[in-house]
């Protein structure tokens, strides 16, 4: 339990990224928030666990800083150009979905319609949260949306099947991370945003969250969970985002919660608490060989006689 709570303090933060971006930060800078978010917070977490890769972790952490950083924020921000916050927050809460088939593929085990089924239920409890009647679907954020779900979903399991070396901790595999991540993040944006002209006190304060909360401890605490716990449990925590957001944006921007949003909220909960329990598998009704085995011998040894 220690562990699941601290494991979801990481997606519960990241919902605090859409409240700190559009109240803190300058206008038109979302993939400068995101390079803010990665690189330092990389750089600064290897310092601190003075761990370089080695051998084939430096390709792998090249790979997994791409799926889980640098593919998913463009295409997370694509998605929130293109579509309404509550149809990309639906869209991102697939990636329970997108884990539970992958690890049947990658890590070879076996098929849990129990998590699949749950996974569903959060979704709907995050749609019945965010969305609303006046949303529009552009294919472009849609493509977008799920091509994110499905990056973080393929990182998460690859940091599962992978491990990491030994002697190495939680914060150095995210240090790796984030700064192979940020690098990939750095050309995109400078050739599309650029840097922001003006920062003052206020957005420094933002991308201080988001680079110290958001990325160094965040992530820490994330891969640190999906070291110790089911990947696909880790991966049903994700709901709490855009729940985080509902909430942020009811308490702070003062957004109507609704008997339908409350509603969502419990199905949310409901399906997240469920992807935290393995069911037991029913025993076989067939005895194992060894079991049968001295029965076959004694009904030979007759049949001989």
């Amino acid at each position: 339990m220690r562990i699941t709570v601290c494991t979801a303090i990481a997606p519960a933060v990241w919902g605090t990224t859409y409240i700190v971006t559009t109240e803190m930060l300058p206008p038109g800078h979302p993939l400068f928030a995101a390079l803010a978010r990665s690189l330092p917070a990389g750089v600064l977490a290897i310092a601190l666990s003075r761990a370089m890769p080695k051998g084939a972790w430096w390709w792998k952490s090249i790979v997994l800083g791409v799926l889980n950083i640098g593919a998913f924020f463009p295409l997370l921000f694509v998605t929130a150009y293109h579509l309404p916050g509550g149809v990309a927050a639906t869209l991102l809460a697939t990636q329970p979905l997108v884990v539970a088939v992958l690890v049947v593929f990658v890590l070879r085990e076996p098929f849990s319609a129990w998590r699949l089924s749950w996974g569903v239920v959060g979704v709907v409890g995050v749609a019945l949260v965010v969305l609303r009647s006046t949303a529009t679907l552009d294919p472009i954020g849609v493509v977008a949306g799920l091509l994110s779900a499905v990056s973080m979903g393929f990182g998460v399991t690859l940091t599962k099947k992978w491990g990491r070396p030994t002697g190495v901790s939680a914060m150095g595999l995210a240090g790796w991370q984030l700064t192979a991540g940020g690098l990939f993040l750095l050309p995109i944006t400078l050739l599309l945003e650029g840097v922001p002209t003006a920062v003052d006190i206020t957005a420094m304060a933002g991308y201080l969250w988001l680079g110290l909360v958001g990325g160094l401890i965040s992530y820490t605490l994330w891969f640190g969970g999906v070291a110790r716990l089911p990947v696909a449990a880790v991966a049903a925590l994700g709901p709490l985002s855009p729940m985080a957001a509902a909430a942020l944006g009811a308490l702070v921007l003062g957004q109507s919660l609704g008997a339908v949003q409350i509603l969502g909220f419990v199905l949310a909960v409901a399906a997240i608490a469920a992807g935290q329990i393995t069911p037991s598998r029913r025993p076989s009704t067939t005895p194992p060989i060894a079991a049968q085995q001295p029965a076959l011998t004694d009904a030979l040894a007759r049949r001989a006689s």
